[in-house]
């Protein structure tokens, strides 16, 4: 459901640009394929982009074969002019993202912005970020709701300030996270409420109806603020010596990217999905059980996981019937 915040959540700033909304020129940010959901919803609803910046190409693969971004892809189909600056302060670059006048930029799954570069609008630079602002600040917050067990998240638009995340909020919309959602899935989902959000919000700022919402306004009403850091390696390690849930809620929350795993004959076994069964009084953290033919299951302090999609090193992934006919426990 989608919340424009009232009158209830003071302090309030409103903008009264009221500027047609196809006169509105809009300079589009982004990189991966998340950020594609949104350019494609911008186009689709015949918006002015006349400028759209993402990472330059890199080369990638055994041949190093020159690697462009979703976002450079998509827009070249399009016709749409391209940036692809080395630095965002460069000199050269800063002048090009003047000349095009733009009154206000869109940053979906970007860097970082210098203060140069989102000061420069007179309308700022609307961030799409997926989670429920202020909660999940940071680069991984649609892993992190599920490996935390959240029920619910969201997609927020806010205009950026100099704190990473930290801008005064214009619209959120909720989403449930399923029980068995991986991470995947609930991206693949909110892609598509962000871009549509995103519309939405340019279309509040072009007629001067969005109030924008401190999100300190919020934080006095929470009690704390949950992070969501980059994902690190050391996050991805399965530690056996948790529950049942957290251990099923970390595999959900790295899969299919980048994999939640642990080791079986000293070699690294990633786990995509899992089942779980809860035990009483489970001994031996870690221990490996299989039939060799239709399940592999480790202990765990209070049950055991079910690993039921998984890859070993250096093979391809594979159900657990297919894995067990091809390895020898």
């Amino acid at each position: 459901m989608q919340t424009p915040f009232t009158t209830h959540d003071s302090p309030l700033t409103t903008h009264h640009s009221h500027l047609p909304i196809h006169d509105m020129k809009i300079i589009f940010m982004g990189t991966p394929d998340f950020a594609v959901a949104s350019l494609d919803a911008l186009v689709n609803a015949g918006h002015n982009i006349v400028g759209v910046v993402t990472a330059p190409d890199k080369p990638a693969g055994r041949g190093l074969k020159v690697n462009e971004s979703a976002v450079k892809k998509y827009s070249v189909r399009k016709g749409l002019k391209i940036l692809q600056p080395e630095k965002l302060k460069s000199p050269v670059f800063l002048e090009e993202l003047k000349s095009l006048q733009a009154d206000v930029q869109a940053v979906v799954a970007f860097r970082m912005l210098p203060d140069v570069v989102w000061n420069m609008p007179p309308l700022g630079t609307i961030n799409v970020h997926a989670s429920l602002l202020p909660q999940y600040r940071g680069a991984a917050p649609i892993n992190w709701a599920i490996i935390n067990g959240e029920k619910e998240t969201g997609v927020t638009t806010f205009k950026l300030q100099h704190e990473i995340d930290t801008g005064n909020i214009l619209l959120q919309e909720k989403i449930s996270i399923g029980e068995d959602e991986t991470v995947g899935e609930l991206h693949d989902k909110m892609k598509f409420i962000g871009a549509d959000l995103l519309v939405k919000t340019l279309q509040g700022l072009a007629d001067g109806t969005l109030k924008e919402v401190p999100q300190s306004s919020i934080l006095n009403r929470q009690s704390s603020i949950i992070h969501a850091p980059k994902i690190l390696t050391e996050t991805c390690k399965i530690d056996w010596g948790k529950t049942i849930d957290e251990i099923y809620n970390l595999i959900r929350g790295l899969s299919p990217y980048p994999g939640a795993f642990t080791y079986l004959n000293n070699k690294m076994l990633k786990i995509y999905r899992c089942t779980k069964e809860p035990v009483l009084n489970a001994f031996d953290n870690g221990i490996v059980k299989s039939d060799g033919k239709t399940y592999l299951k480790f202990v765990c302090s209070n049950g055991y996981i079910y690993a039921t999609d998984v890859q070993l090193e250096g093979k391809k992934r594979m159900s657990i019937e297919e894995f067990l006919r091809g390895y020898r426990m």
